[in-house]
């Protein structure tokens, strides 16, 4: 099969960059190893698909080079791609925080995309698994289904999160053969573990509570979600980014002011801790805590510093992690292709013409709450509309 451009990885950002090449005219295939599209995009959002936030800037992202992303986040925006789903006649509302999710199933996204590709011209290969690429004239790739010739390669393979939808370092080993830098590749939106001292806390698998966590000059304000292994929930995967071994992640439950004030007030009075705190956060999460951390009598015979070192627990509650629970939970991984070898504009290869990278395999890793979807939207565009 000879075309000008060969996609390889049929998720978001490949199925994007394919139609928008294919509408300018191009003849493009689309090779997913996998025996079937969009993986990735049918489990996410809890099925339903967060497709993009309305709110995402540069700011919402993690790179070595952190401006690399704002050229082509400009260039194809939330809205964009909002009407996209519009012309299609998907339901969808906002969740929070800007983030939208379909009314149905994120199966309705997979469609659209796929018949945009249909409308392109754009033929899509499953079960197409790349052994190898050379480069002469033209991209000569060996596959499952035969030999591709290419003017163009873009190389959408996603990376190492989810090994069990078919990740692999592919697009990394793809990219270290032509010269580029791969940078440090970790977890990222993952679970943290408990370290040895709080693994009795595993008895509070399943609570959840508004909490603000911070870690490495960064804070999110989200729910925390204690599990039989550790916490997980918005907060620590937001958080857990930011996370270095080593270090401490801190929780602040006293998120709700009133809380804070009914501890004062309860100060010059007979109540116990407990009895305060269950009135803002679960009572099993309050036994547990005060069994813990907390001097067993009411607040009224606690000394001053008893009383402003329970405070400062509650405000900044160190949680010592153990590690995350890695690649099979990560909802996407951070680091990848470096971006100084790649331009902004058109993610094509600095040093190699014809080869371009995007989506999740570069390094560009988003918050949660849709923010990656709109990275491959707009990385995927940014290629599609050059290749």
């Amino acid at each position: 099969m000879n075309v000008d451009v060969a996609v390889l990885g049929a998720g978001g950002a490949g199925l994007m960059c394919a139609a928008t090449a294919g509408f300018r005219g191009r003849s493009v295939a689309v090779l997913e190893h996998n025996e079937q599209v969009g993986k990735k995009i049918a489990i996410s959002g809890g099925g339903r698909c967060n497709f993009t936030n309305l709110g995402a800037t540069a700011a919402n992202y993690l790179s070595e080079r952190p401006d690399f992303c704002k050229s082509a986040l400009a260039r194809h925006t939330p809205q964009h791609f909002v009407a996209l789903v519009e012309q299609y006649g998907i339901a969808y509302h906002e969740k929070k925080l800007g983030q939208q999710f379909c009314d149905g199933s994120a199966r309705e996204i997979i469609d659209m995309l796929l018949a945009e590709c249909r409308e392109a011209g754009v033929k899509v290969v499953c079960n197409a698994r790349v052994s190898q690429v050379e480069k002469g004239e033209r991209f000569i790739l060996h596959t499952s289904a035969g030999v591709v010739t290419a003017q163009s390669i873009v190389v959408a393979t996603g990376s190492l999160s989810f090994p069990k939808l078919g990740a692999t370092d592919f697009g990394h080993r793809l990219a270290r053969q032509f010269g580029h830098r791969v940078t440090p590749l970790r977890p990222g939106l993952v679970p943290l573990t408990f370290p040895a001292a709080l693994q009795a806390m595993h008895e509070l698998s399943g609570l959840a509570l508004p909490v603000v966590a911070r870690c490495g000059g960064s804070a999110f304000e989200e729910a925390l979600l204690f599990t039989h292994r550790g916490i997980s929930g918005p907060a620590t995967l937001q958080i857990s980014s930011y996370w270095r071994e080593g270090e401490t992640v801190l929780v602040d439950f006293l998120t709700d002011p009133k809380c804070e004030r009914a501890l004062l007030a309860a100060r010059a009075t007979g109540r116990e801790l407990a009895g305060v705190l269950v009135e803002f956060m679960p009572r099993r999460f309050v036994e547990a805590w005060c069994a813990a951390h907390a001097p067993k009598k009411p607040l009224v015979h606690y000394t001053k510093k008893e009383f402003e070192d329970t405070l400062a627990l509650l405000r900044a509650w160190p949680f010592a992690a153990a590690g995350t629970e890695g690649y099979p939970k990560a909802e996407v991984t951070l680091g990848g292709v470096d971006t100084a070898g790649l331009s902004s504009k058109t993610m094509e290869s600095r040093t190699v013409p014809g080869l371009y990278f995007i989506g999740e395999v570069v390094d560009v890793t988003g918050w949660l709450g849709g923010y990656n979807f709109q990275w491959a939207w707009a990385s995927g565009h940014a290629a599609g509309e050059v290749a």
